[in-house]
């Protein structure tokens, strides 16, 4: 017997998900049209100091620590990750260690630490166990606002790439270190050579993430009054008392900054993926809605004969 088809009309699923996508637009117009007309917001302060040096150099030092946060942190990262998947029960027991204190514990409070570190340790020496000091100086003077910051959160970070980089490493196929082996290659030259570069296409996409919310997260750093961005536009509507104006320009140029490491983000996985099987993105055009086709007429055995 011929199957009995559902003969229900989308008409009505189509009309309700246009009024849905229509009342969306009109929420979302409302809102940017609140925010721009808005006199509360003083558009042409924000204007004024889009532009402005202090302004301009609060933006160059994020740029500053995000990098270094963030060098630092996949170094640590990577060398945890080899230590995780290390056979030696030390290295596992070490580097499990490391990230779970530092997961463990909220970035803002291991920058206070780094900060504050003159207060049980006023003094940093470098020497001989039991010996003689070779080099010592005030911690006063060698954690600085940069200092703490960067080790704040590159730290922290570090944590997190370990786990993004031994992922990243254990989705590579065992029998690609296998293979590498029967060639000659020792356990470095495989994993540079042949397991890292596979493993970059699930190493990237997370890591560019950290990225963006590393470059977020150097607002924290306010409050040990290093002149990043946030602290740059404090200083300044602590003297204006223009809050509002300001904040909106930090929140313009993150955005802006944020968009810039989105693009970038985009091109570097592309390149790592080539060669790999991945569906076609969705398109605006696949999302429009398609012109039914004409219904299909099912005939019996009989009927066909």
């Amino acid at each position: 017997m011929t199957p009995v088809r559902s003969r229900r009309s989308p008409l009505v699923g189509t009309v309700l998900a246009w009024a849905a996508k229509i009342i969306v637009l009109l929420l979302a117009f409302q809102v940017v049209a609140t925010f721009l007309s808005s006199d509360s917001l003083q558009w042409s302060v924000v204007w004024s100091y889009m532009f402005d040096g202090d302004v301009l150099a609060g933006v160059a030092r994020t740029i500053q620590l995000t990098v270094i946060a963030m060098v630092l942190g996949c170094l640590i990262g990577l060398v945890l990750a080899l230590m995780r998947l290390s056979p030696s029960i030390v290295l596992n027991a070490v580097s499990g260690a490391y990230i779970w204190v530092f997961r463990g514990t909220p970035v803002l409070v291991q920058i206070l630490f780094w900060y504050n570190l003159a207060s049980f340790l006023p003094e940093l020496s470098i020497g001989i166990p039991f010996g003689p000091d070779l080099v010592s100086g005030s911690t006063n003077d060698l954690i600085t606002p940069l200092v703490a910051a960067t080790l704040g959160l590159g730290l922290c970070e570090g944590a997190y790439m370990a786990e993004i980089f031994r992922a990243g490493i254990l989705s590579v196929d065992h029998g690609q270190t296998e293979a590498s082996a029967a060639l000659g290659m020792t356990r470095r030259q495989s994993m540079r050579r042949i397991i890292l570069p596979q493993a970059m296409r699930v190493i990237v996409p997370p890591t560019g993430n950290q990225v963006i919310s590393m470059l977020k997260g150097t607002s924290l750093v306010s409050i040990i009054s290093m002149n990043e961005l946030l602290y740059t536009v404090q200083v300044i509507y602590a003297r204006t008392f223009e809050t509002i104006p300001l904040l909106v320009v930090a929140s313009i140029w993150y955005l802006v900054l944020t968009t810039i490491l989105n693009i970038a983000q985009y091109f570097i996985e592309r390149k790592f993926a080539k060669g790999a099987t991945r569906n076609a993105p969705v398109t605006w055009r696949d999302r429009l809605p398609q012109r039914r086709k004409p219904t299909e007429k099912f005939f019996s055995h009989e009927e066909t004969i």
